[in-house]
């Protein structure tokens, strides 16, 4: 013979439907729904909010554990997934994006992979440096467009001269 079904409920039923009526997500509702039912007296087993809800009644065992144990906030916590260690350290990603600051700067992606493993000893694939260096950190490569040395140094500075007077007017 199982145990009797006893659970005290500490919220009001006013509360709980207004908890309802504002949840987001559709497990919150489930469980505030459970809840709400077994507050305003409409259900009195487990098999019955199981079937209400669709659930299988070891899923409202847990749930109900979890309230005995943790109350109404335990309940409806939302656990998330810590997600993948970053693969560039705190250390590498401050001196790159110092590195990325300075009017110096890199010839290319590639360039910036060996500048990793040389100067902190990372070894990070090209996709995941494009990734951080162009869209998280906003930095473009800073390379100065090719010159020929062939230029008259002279006649480069009489024309800037001269334009500087057509801009003006």
């Amino acid at each position: 013979m199982s145990r009797p079904f006893q659970i005290e409920i500490a919220e009001s039923e006013e509360e709980l439907k207004k908890r309802l009526q504002t949840a987001s997500s559709g497990i919150q509702k489930e469980k505030l729904q459970m809840l709400w039912w077994l507050k305003s007296g409409q259900v009195n087993q487990q098999q019955e909010i199981g079937k209400r809800l669709t659930r299988d009644t070891s899923t409202v065992t847990r749930w109900l554990q979890k309230y005995r144990a943790s109350g109404l906030s335990g309940l409806l916590e939302i656990k998330k997934a810590a997600g993948a260690k970053r693969k560039i350290n705190d250390q590498a990603l401050a001196s790159l994006n110092l590195e990325l600051e300075t009017g110096k700067g890199f010839s290319s992606y590639g360039a910036i992979v060996e500048w990793l493993k040389q100067e902190h000893g990372q070894d990070i694939e090209y996709a995941t440096v494009y990734a951080w260096v162009r869209y998280r950190l906003g930095a473009k490569l800073k390379v100065p467009r090719p010159q020929s040395h062939n230029q008259d140094e002279k006649l480069i500075s009489d024309f800037k001269k001269n334009s500087e007077l057509f801009l003006i007017v």
